[in-house]
């Protein structure tokens, strides 16, 4: 009997779990809900007809690491292996990134003999911080902050500056609340298993990879060239794109857009009921790709403890803007620079879009394009709330940081401002015990319920697509 399985989502997470379930089963109807008019979720790229490119959400994916060679290999599988820009080892972006700190920009060093020296605004080399780190002691908690774990094994320095820029660049988080276990469990883990993340990064086994993976003309080429990064050639929607259009084109794949589930019960028989308006779907089996607090607004009263631990789960609002410059204004190359929040609260960093990817400028004259993140933890202190934050005032604190950090008297020749509410979930100290809260009440109630997304366990593109692999096999093998 043919089993239906409903997909809550759109966004990459959505689109991936769909993308695995239709390649890997022939005896399940998989219905996919999207609430907006587009799917892609914050995957969004404008595209102007001069050839520029500018990215408004994700600009560019990691391939290293078990989950970005799986990426890579999807990108062959949906024929874009010529659509890929990758940033390879010779790109300023590649080598330089800085930090803004103290009034200017200080580079951080990127070779091992650049390590061996101390360079502003460290007073202290990197490789004697690690030196030192080897005979720190073992830590005993369950879980820690991010600040905290670094200062007590590599110092305060590096924790207030290079980890609280680190944090606000990758999750738009304050690193005294994040969580150490979930936010770098690799580095945890080292600690706990060898009493020393040096030790434990040297002596750890690697993930094993995946033969079908390793052997990928894509990663293979990515490692012979040292990619730091990549993108498309039309912005990382394509990729959205791609999986959307492999979907239609199965027969096995039901797509409704502007389909926002309402509510979800629990039908006769163990299969589910959604709710969208005006209709109903019936599932044997749900797959949220929502946000962990829009999918705790759907669930039943019967769910109410669930739906309490997915609501502790809270998401931080970032505002995106996007600059464009004649000629060519910047007066270093490189990735771009992250702020302290020490430094300034409100701009979390600039990335030089530009120096990245040269082939999404427009064409004509020399042009230089910016990206401004700005809130994130801070973004209600700052701005107010997203919903009535005033899209001129964002312009103007954009245009003044690039002013002040970057020496650009010009302004602009073009800019857009987008606020993106509750895009980042925040995982706080504890957030591991809660997803055990939550596993263990999905499976001790046995609801056919599998939860993908960055809600969980990676805020990363490559992590929203490898958990829907996940969730797919999981689902499969039952």
């Amino acid at each position: 009997m043919q089993k239906t399985v409903v997909v809550i989502g759109g966004g990459i997470s959505g689109l991936s779990t769909c993308y695995y379930l239709s390649k890997n089963s022939q005896s399940s109807k998989i219905i996919l809900l999207e609430a907006n008019k587009r799917l892609g979720g914050w995957m969004h790229t404008i595209r102007r007809e001069d050839g520029a490119v500018f990215e408004q959400g994700p600009r560019a994916i990691r391939p290293a690491g078990v989950i970005g060679r799986n990426t890579l290999k999807m990108v062959s599988e949906l024929g874009l292996e010529n659509e890929i820009l990758p940033v390879t080892a010779e790109n300023p972006a590649s080598r330089n990134r800085f930090l803004f700190v103290n009034g200017k920009l200080q580079k951080l060093p990127s070779s091992p003999v650049a390590a061996l020296k101390a360079t502003p605004p460290f007073s202290k080399s990197i490789f004697h911080s690690i030196l030192e780190e080897i005979f720190v002691k073992r830590g005993t908690l369950d879980d820690e902050s991010v600040h905290g774990f670094v200062e007590r094994r590599l110092g305060k320095e590096l924790a207030d500056i290079a980890i609280d820029s680190l944090c606000r660049g990758v999750f738009a988080g304050d690193c005294r609340k994040l969580s150490m276990r979930s936010c770098f469990p690799p580095l945890f883990h080292a600690e706990r298993k060898h009493g020393s993340i040096t030790l434990g990064m040297v002596l750890g086994a690697r993930m094993k990879e995946e033969s079908d993976v390793k052997q990928n003309r894509l990663v293979q080429q990515s490692r012979k060239e040292h990619w730091s990064q990549w993108s498309l050639k039309q912005g990382l929607q394509t990729l959205a794109e791609s999986l959307e259009d492999h979907l239609r084109n199965t027969d096995r794949v039901e797509i409704h857009q502007e389909a926002a589930v309402q509510q979800i019960q629990m039908g006769r028989e163990g299969a589910w009921e959604v709710h969208v308006e005006g209709g109903r779907f019936k599932a044997d089996y749900i797959v949220s790709a929502v946000q962990a607090k829009v999918l705790s607004s759907m669930l039943p009263p019967a769910a109410q403890p669930l739906a309490e631990e997915l609501q502790k789960i809270s998401p931080a609002s970032v505002a995106v803007v996007n600059l464009e410059y004649d000629g060519l204004v910047l007066p270093v190359t490189g990735f771009g620079h992250l702020i302290p929040s020490t430094e300034n609260r409100a701009v979390l960093g600039i990335v030089y879009d530009s120096d990245a990817f040269p082939e999404h400028n427009r064409k004509g004259p020399p042009s230089t394009r910016l990206t401004v993140m700005m809130g994130g933890a801070w973004f209600t202190e700052e701005f107010g709330s997203p919903e009535e934050a005033d899209r001129t005032r964002l312009l103007h604190v954009a245009v003044q940081a690039v002013k002040s950090h970057l020496n650009v008297k010009e302004m602009p020749s073009w800019s857009n401002v987008n606020v993106h509410k509750d895009c980042i979930p925040q995982y706080l100290v504890g957030h591991w015990k809660c997803l055990d809260n939550i596993w263990s009440l999905i499976e001790q109630h046995r609801l056919p319920l599998s939860l993908v997304g960055a809600s969980y366990e990676g805020v990363s593109v490559n992590d929203c697509i490898f958990g829907g692999k996940r969730a797919a096999e999981r689902l499969l093998g039952n």
